[in-house]
């Protein structure tokens, strides 16, 4: 006796349709899994049986061939317990197959056949549309965040006799539907206003040019300073994620197993920050069957790494590709796997292994082969692709002492997403762009047209700072985003000008 049943499985953050085929036949009584599974899989088979004899069904003592197809493709997790579960009952003839075709089950066994949620089920559910399933039946915890997928009948269930009954009798059960609009999980960011930080006009003047125009940005400067104080409240005053961006990203987390509000989308902008220790791998992504890093976690929000100059060179290099393209491909023998990787990096330094040097009070101890060692770490084509680069210098003591507070988010949030609604309506009829950073070489000829003064005064800082091609772009876009800041449709010569003075370690250099 046979029965097919259908699941699927992630390749990096795409999903992949699995049929779960179940032979019955004769022969000494066992389990074999076939069909590339890992330990998570080969285990379910303990999972399944136990589950079946505590839910009063017959576990069919005769040998059970499971395949799970396609043979060449990796089944990682517990989300086959319950097609498994289900294959077996259908091969055993003691529910019904005919509206197997129809379903795509996941879900995590426990012994007495409760249903336990599994990770990756949002984009499982959307492909799932794709493939042509009808119907998705999920455990309870996932109902929710499969049914933000429209178009799709989705059934939860919170033990497997549930879903058994949902099987033999489909009409007596009705899909489960978000009312009115989808929920989007709380906003965690609250508390962090810019009202907060005192002083640093020329850091929040830079903070809110990254946030309108997705520009990468670096804080050089001394110890307390305030610069990881500014960093972090650059997440109050980012526009909120579209629909398609919070799709996106809460694809990315839910694949990771990070979804703690299940059954609502993420609508802020994810806010990374990696410890210094960080390696490679953990920062793009990877493993022997890769999954995503902090950059793809970040996707469509910042990454946030603080003492940057701490960071291993090898690994810092690794951003250089992604921070271009806006996506990491990791490469394995066994597989090849694209992460989306759209983020925006913003960091913090020191300017020198103590941290003083330039200071105006606090004298500097270290040498010059020291600061070259120190800054060393940081290579060209890195500092290249950080658009705004910003010297955030000491406090002055009637700053510190005074109680006045400075402008609060909420104001700058708005003229951040009026700026970020100037630059949509100005790419329209580019679907891949979504703000100004994200500009290529055809789009700055189009947007960016320089008149006579703009271009001599360009020339000579190309000359004066030996800027490269990439960073002589960059420059550009961030005179693009002032201009849409102060309501301009033509790039200026003051948009240029400003745009210039953000390019400190150039200067230094």
């Amino acid at each position: 006796m046979l029965a097919r049943v259908w699941s699927a499985s992630l390749v990096g953050i795409n999903a992949v349709k699995v049929g779960v085929e179940i032979d019955v036949s004769g022969g000494m009584p066992g389990i074999v899994v076939v069909g590339l599974p890992d330990t998570a899989v080969q285990e379910s088979k303990e999972r399944v049986k136990a589950a079946l004899k505590n839910s009063s069904y017959a576990f069919p003592l005769r040998r059970i061939v499971i395949n799970l197809t396609p043979a060449d493709l990796r089944k990682e997790g517990p989300c086959f317990d319950l097609p498994i579960a289900i294959g077996i009952l259908a091969a055993s003839e003691q529910v019904s197959a005919q509206v197997l075709g129809d379903f795509l089950f996941l879900g995590e066994l426990s012994l007495d056949g409760t249903l336990r949620p599994v990770a990756g089920v949002l984009p499982i559910a959307a492909a799932a549309q794709e493939m042509g399933i009808t119907a998705l039946v999920v455990p309870e915890g996932n109902v929710g965040e499969a049914a933000v997928v429209k178009g799709l009948q989705v059934y939860g269930c919170q033990h497997l006799c549930d879903a058994i009954a949902l099987l033999n009798n489909p009409s007596q059960f009705k899909p489960v539907t978000l009312d009115g609009n989808i929920p989007f999980a709380p906003h965690p960011f609250g508390g962090l206003d810019l009202q907060d930080v005192k002083g640093q006009a020329h850091g929040r003047r830079a903070l809110e040019i990254a946030a309108a125009g997705g520009h990468n940005l670096i804080f050089v400067g001394p110890p307390g300073s305030g610069k990881t104080m500014l960093a972090k409240r650059l997440p109050g005053i980012l526009p909120p994620l579209s629909f398609e961006e919070a799709l996106e990203v809460t694809q990315i987390y839910s694949v990771v197993g990070l979804l703690k509000n299940r059954g609502a989308l993420i609508g802020d902008r994810p806010f990374r920050s990696p410890h210094h220790s960080a390696s490679g791998p953990s920062l793009v992504g990877g493993g022997s069957y890769p999954k995503p890093g902090e950059i793809s976690l970040a996707h469509r929000g910042i990454l946030f790494l603080d003492e940057l100059t701490e960071f291993k060179r090898d690994v810092l290099e690794f951003l250089r590709q992604p921070l271009e393209d806006g996506r990491v491909t990791i490469s394995r023998t066994k597989q090849s796997v694209e992460f989306p990787a759209q983020f925006t990096l913003v960091a913090s330094t020191n300017p020198c292994p103590c941290g003083y040097f330039g200071d105006p009070i606090q004298p500097c101890t270290c040498s010059p082969r020291h600061r070259e060692q120190y800054w060393a770490k940081l290579s060209g084509p890195l500092m290249d692709r950080i658009d705004l680069q910003v010297a955030v210098n000491r406090l002055k003591p009637e700053e510190i002492t005074r109680q006045t507070t400075g402008e609060s988010s909420e104001p700058v949030r708005h003229r951040v997403q009026a700026a970020r609604d100037r630059a949509g309506d100005r790419f329209k009829a580019e679907p891949n762009i979504r703000c100004n950073a994200e500009m290529q070489t055809a789009q700055l000829r189009k947007w960016c047209p320089l008149d006579e003064a703009t271009r001599n005064l360009l020339e000579n800082a190309i000359r004066k700072l030996g800027l490269s091609a990439r960073a002589t772009d960059r420059i550009l876009k961030v005179g693009r985003t002032i201009g849409d800041l102060a309501g301009d449709d033509e790039l200026k010569i003051s948009h240029v000008a400003e745009a210039i003075q953000y390019r400190t370690i150039d200067r230094m250099q």
